[in-house]
């Protein structure tokens, strides 16, 4: 009987081990996501023109893992001013890491 309750347990310890190391692994992918994406805020905020209006797409290497990423530009009621929508995605399933930003024209 006690060693009934003792695999039960150590099951239970090995199954939470799992999960931890699942969510160690997503948050680390999410904090490197947001990185890239702050990474490509400053490349659009410093670049003497600004981004053009619409969905631009590409890919960037950064802490040795392929990023895809997706900027959406729209223009905002007041013409001296652009709003942009930044998603960076790692590895499938993972959760993706967005930013938005108003990023001044001229």
């Amino acid at each position: 009987m006690a060693l009934a309750v003792f695999s039960l347990a150590a099951l239970a310890l090995v199954r939470l081990q799992g999960v931890t190391l699942r969510t160690a692994a997503d948050l680390d992918s999410k904090a490197l996501g947001q990185i890239v994406a702050r990474n490509l805020m400053v490349e659009a905020q410093t670049d003497p023109a600004p981004p053009s209006v619409g969905e631009e797409e590409g890919e960037v290497e950064n802490g040795g893992r392929r990023w895809r990423w997706k900027r959406v530009v729209k223009a905002t009621d007041d013409k001296r001013l652009l709003q942009v929508d930044v998603t960076v995605e790692g590895q499938a399933g993972a959760s993706p890491a967005a930013l938005s930003f108003v990023r001044v024209v001229g």
